[in-house]
């Protein structure tokens, strides 16, 4: 990727965005899915940044990435691409969850904390493993 600003596309089509139009709108882009994740409303994540370039490709829901730039608010279908190294949170403003679709350049995941890692992978794996 030849910048380190975030791009957010915004879903072209006028239909409704599914797991299989999601996807091939990811791919055009380079990417590989690696994760489904739905996070929960008002969800907060903590400042943190990808080792390699990211995607989201949004199936459902809203949610807003906080960019030292400014916050960019992520709808259903829309697609995300995340410069490696540029920092950022992300939060839920409302109660409902947000479900899309993760990827990168490589196919695998990789992440710096920055801050608490609050509202991460692991950090949701814990505390669901921890009501189980």
């Amino acid at each position: 990727m030849s910048t380190r600003t975030p791009q957010l596309h915004k879903w072209p089509h006028k239909s409704e965005p599914t797991e299989e139009s999601v996807t091939a709108e990811m791919k055009k882009h380079g990417f590989k899915v690696y994760d489904r994740q739905t996070i929960p409303g008002w969800f907060e994540r903590s400042r943190h940044s990808h080792d390699f370039d990211e995607i989201r490709g949004a199936l459902d829901g809203v949610t807003t990435f906080h960019f030292d730039s400014g916050p960019l608010t992520v709808e259903a279908g829309d697609i995300l691409i995340i410069p490696a190294g540029v920092p950022h949170e992300v939060k839920t403003h409302n109660s409902r969850s947000f479900t899309a679709f993760k990827g990168s350049v490589t196919g695998a995941r990789s992440v710096t904390e920055h801050g608490d890692g609050r509202g991460s992978l692991e950090s949701l794996q814990g505390a669901s493993e921890g009501e189980a």
